[in-house]
């Protein structure tokens, strides 16, 4: 009788450096003999990786938790690990064991590569194993060989970030700033290109703030043009870039590379110089403009995005309208708003004048209604265009059309051939949405 593989299951929560630590789970899994669970009913390990940025991201957790305790209950050899940034604030260690008694490893972020050790562990002795040094260092070079999944791929940059805005848990969890060894980066890409890779987006919570750290003086812009020669390589993005970092060199650098998309995700957080200095930004909102107008000089159809917050501690009605003023002023293509929620630990949490969320909910719905009338205007300037699309696959919504982006990172829907995933296509723009657009391909 064949020996059955064991599987394992991983859901992930957050950002796209989530994202990718759960790649790198599924690689070690399966370089000592794991395959992956069609459904989590099925799996033998089930890993949660988690996000901490609102506490709504920690209730589904909970939430989800609870439902797997059934599974554990009908089979106790099942391995159940919670990962990421949620376990690694302070306390949240203790607070799970003690919720859910039944998860048997408790891994932070920067401790990743002692997954497949901790598993053997349990299956060896049965107790809950919790890692999650505060100044461990995950050391990518010596984790297995990435596997290429698809035309895309996340390569991190540089981990941790030194910026400590106010409202944000991520520099507690994540550890400081640890920029990568540029040949290790670039090996990576090439590795993957010559396993059918053609665009990458490279992470860090600041990439602008990339090299600052290493002996060897280079800096993000001088990483881009690297990475800009490899031969085979078709697309590069970035994310994310802190506005306090954007230099003039760095623009002037991905004005003049083919290879870097005209998009950048530029996350603003507020309009008003008040509110910005409160959140510890670094930067004014004379500066946002500035930063932006060079953008929208040097680079012709640049599409930019951003992040906001409302209802920040102290945030009067009067700071308020200065956001909206911005995003009249700026034209983004498109933004993730928020309300603000406090975060223990973190500085903004214990400010005075903690608004209402009434108050929150009518600031935010102001400015998600502007912000959508934007969006819609943009893309249907949009309509007739002819366009460069790397499919992505099967379309979530609409299996039965194919869905891809632009290199402005617009996301298009079409009818096509699943063939087509992974390739470049030409396609006209024939109708828009705020959040999509619809076309056809264009045939020669």
């Amino acid at each position: 009788m064949a020996h059955k593989s064991k599987t394992f299951k991983i859901i992930t929560y957050g950002c796209q450096m989530n994202e990718r630590d759960s790649e790198m789970m599924s690689d070690m899994l399966e370089a000592v003999g794991y395959e992956h669970a069609q459904n989590i009913e099925e799996a033998d390990v089930i890993i949660f990786d988690t996000c901490c940025v609102r506490e709504k991201a920690e209730n589904k957790v909970y939430g989800k938790l609870g439902q797997i305790e059934k599974l554990k209950s009908a089979n106790p050899n099942l391995i159940i690990i919670v990962a990421g940034c949620m376990v690694q604030q302070l306390g949240a260690a203790q607070k799970l064991r003690e919720r859910a008694p039944y998860v048997d490893i408790i891994l932070g972020p920067q401790n990743l590569s002692e997954l497949p050790h901790l598993i053997q562990k349990v299956l060896e002795k049965r107790e809950t194993h919790i890692y999650v040094e505060e100044h461990g260092k995950l050391n990518e070079e010596k984790l297995p060989k990435r596997k290429a999944r698809g035309a895309q791929a996340f390569v991190n940059i540089i981990y941790g970030c030194n910026n400590f805005c106010t409202y944000c848990i991520v520099p507690y969890v994540r550890g400081r700033e640890r920029s990568r060894q540029p040949e290790h980066i670039l090996n990576e890409i090439k590795d993957l290109v010559e396993k059918g890779v053609i665009e990458v987006t490279l992470l860090g919570q600041n990439v602008n703030s990339y090299g600052k750290d290493l002996e060897q003086k280079v800096n993000f812009a001088e990483l881009l043009k690297k990475v800009n020669e490899i031969e085979g390589l078709k697309r590069i993005r970035y994310t994310t870039s802190h506005p306090r970092d954007f230099t003039p060199e760095l623009v002037e650098t991905i004005s003049g590379l083919d290879k870097v998309c005209e998009h950048v995700h530029l996350p603003v957080q507020a309009g008003s110089n008040r509110i910005l200095e409160l959140m510890n930004r670094g930067y004014t909102r004379e500066h946002y403009l500035e930063l932006v107008a060079s953008l929208y000089e040097h680079i012709p159809g640049i599409s930019i995005t951003t992040d906001m917050i409302v209802g920040f501690p102290g945030e009067t009605e009067e700071d308020f309208l200065l956001t909206l003023d911005l995003v009249k002023k700026v034209q983004y293509d498109n933004a993730f708003t928020f309300m603000y929620s406090p975060r223990k630990g973190t500085k903004a949490a214990t400010l005075p004048d903690q608004i209402p969320l009434e108050e929150k909910k009518a600031r935010l719905k102001a400015l998600m209604e502007l912000q959508n009338e934007i969006s819609l205007a943009k893309n249907e300037a949009m309509v007739d265009q002819e366009v460069e699309v790397l499919v992505e696959g099967p379309s979530k919504n609409n299996p039965n059309n194919l869905s891809g982006r632009t290199r402005t990172n617009k996301l298009v829907i079409f009818e096509g051939d699943k063939e087509l995933t992974g390739k470049l296509v030409p396609v006209k723009i024939t109708r828009a949405q705020t959040w999509q657009l619809r076309g056809e391909i264009c045939r020669a």
